[in-house]
């Protein structure tokens, strides 16, 4: 079913329908996983549709079709798919820096990309400097005359700290500055960041576009231009390609996506109400949660909040560990994304807080299970680390 780019069409119409074509492989309503390397020649189709396909290193088909469907989801005019989101970030980065270049960046993003950024790009004489985020003067300040990225990340992990796209990329398109942000946590259904004028997103598809924690991938969406320069380089060079079976996966838990998002935002909200009445919990860190200072930003740019959150919990580290260790529904684990309940007690043992982290932070990702089944789970421990 190859929809009418005429007319308006909504996120469901685009997961589930949009890009697919039965008539193409013989009726099949999934499209079939082309576990293939190479792409031979067929005679008496020169010129035709499956003429351009060649090696999977490249393009292939199934991986197509995912990256059309997130295309449209973003507003972009197209995107590419990456075997890990480590794989689109670090391609999306390398594709605006040059040697002896500047880059600014949110502190509290994704670990590895603020490695990268940090550590490994230094070697290339590419410094980075880091700001909080929520103040365009910060970034502003931070700006020189070798300054030619901005990465973002909004909302941030773990301090889910918010950035106003708008200002933003107006400021920074005057000065000839380019924008990256990482749309993980919002995706698509959520928050729409070139509609901003950000001029590339990022995603780490391994989370809330597959949705069931059983594929790793990437994906970048942007400009046509600079997504066919990313594709000739960074990806076929670096080799950090999808897999035609993770592909497929991302297939299927597309077309869940938007039911799934609105189940997870539902069930973290009444979570994130239940958590701010306890007496345990310093702070509860949410960007659709009116207690979040920029909860008027977070409502005007985005139409929704995700189902990962953090809290700060007013217990000693070791207590911490003791109400994790106590949960039965909260799996312990570093991802988030998918249909389970998780927790992360990164900020357990912090003496002070900072720029990325805060002194008793807990993340907690909020699964599909029913809520109820969740407040009795952590009132339990909550009983039983007070023991």
């Amino acid at each position: 079913m190859n929809v009418n780019r005429d007319r308006s069409i909504g996120m469901e119409e685009i997961c589930t329908h949009f890009r697919d074509d039965p008539s193409r492989y013989m009726g099949a309503v999934t499209p079939p996983i082309f576990q293939t390397s190479l792409f031979t020649e067929c005679s008496g189709n020169e010129g035709g549709m499956e003429g351009r396909y060649v090696y999977t290193r490249v393009s292939n088909p199934t991986t197509e079709i995912a990256e059309r469907k997130i295309a449209e989801m973003e507003k972009a005019e197209s995107a590419i798919c990456f075997s890990s989101g480590m794989g689109a970030i670090s391609a999306a980065i390398m594709h605006y820096v040059k040697k002896d270049c500047h880059v600014v960046a949110v502190a509290s993003i994704y670990g590895p990309a603020y490695r990268l950024l940090n550590d490994y790009l230094a070697k290339f004489n590419i410094h980075t400097s880091f700001v909080k985020g929520d103040n365009l003067s910060e970034i502003e300040e931070c700006i020189n005359d070798k300054t030619t990225l901005v990465y973002l990340e909004s909302p941030s992990t773990y301090l889910f700290t918010i950035q106003n796209l708008g200002e933003l990329s107006c400021v920074l398109k005057k000065k000839g500055i380019s924008t990256i942000i990482d749309n993980t946590y919002s995706t698509p259904i959520f928050q729409n960041p070139l509609s901003f004028g950000i001029d590339m997103v990022v995603h780490s598809a391994s989370k809330y576009l597959g949705g069931h924690s059983d594929m790793i991938g990437g994906v970048i969406a942007g400009r046509e231009t600079d997504i066919k320069e990313i594709a000739q380089n960074e990806r076929e060079l670096f080799g950090a390609v999808m897999s035609p079976f993770d592909s497929w996966l991302l297939l299927r838990g597309l077309r869940t996506l938007p039911l799934r998002m609105k189940e997870h935002m539902k069930n973290t909200m009444e979570i994130a109400e239940f958590l701010s009445q306890r007496k345990e919990v310093k702070k509860v860190i949410y960007p659709f949660h009116p207690s979040h200072p920029q909860y008027t930003l977070a409502k005007k740019q985005m139409s929704g909040a995700s189902g990962l959150m953090s809290i700060v919990l007013d217990l000693p580290g070791d207590k911490i560990i003791k109400f994790a260790e106590e949960l039965h529904y909260f799996y312990r684990g570093p991802s988030w994304g998918g249909y389970e309940s998780l927790i992360s007690t990164v900020g357990a043992h912090e003496e002070t807080d900072s720029e990325t982290m805060l002194k008793g932070l807990v993340r907690l990702h909020i699964g599909l299970e029913n809520p109820e089944i969740l407040k009795e789970d952590l009132a339990q421990a909550f009983r039983k680390c007070a023991l």
